[in-house]
């Protein structure tokens, strides 16, 4: 499943007439494989090895471009690093406030809440993102 992830992420790039670079294929493969909600520095980290010659500002662009195109969404949270999640369907996020450990969880889709959103403020609503908040597991076991 990931390989056709993969594929279809690089299909949208050439749609796009975008070059597929080996470290923006990197990058995507990267996204696609690893769920771990990674930072810009956690991927640059992570492929600096095979791409010795890569800088961070060569992922930020990359992701950044990810994000323009609708592959990638960036999570900001205040101060902190923006983090990229990889995301082919609708799904909300629980949040570590202690270690920052980010977990997907899938839930009916909130458009009722946007709509109900809309009527009370007449605001064109045009997305929604739900983050929970608290102790993961492993933080809980630590007191």
């Amino acid at each position: 499943m990931d390989n056709q992830l993969v594929t279809k992420a690089i299909d949208t790039l050439k749609e796009a007439n975008i070059r597929i670079t080996p470290q923006r294929h990197a990058v995507v493969e990267y996204l696609v494989t690893y769920h771990n909600h990674p930072t810009a520095d956690d991927i640059y980290h992570a492929l600096e090895e095979r791409f010795p010659n890569m800088s961070v500002a060569t992922v930020y662009n990359n992701l950044r471009l990810l994000t323009d195109l609708g592959l990638v969404n960036e999570m900001k949270y205040g101060d902190a690093s923006s983090h990229f999640d990889f995301s082919t369907e609708r799904h909300y996020h629980v949040i570590c406030q202690k270690c920052g450990k980010i977990v997907d969880f899938h839930y009916p889709s909130l458009e009722d809440v946007e709509m109900a959103a809309s009527r009370l403020t007449n605001f064109a609503i045009n997305e929604h993102r739900l983050e929970l908040y608290g102790d993961c597991p492993d933080c809980q076991q630590k007191g």
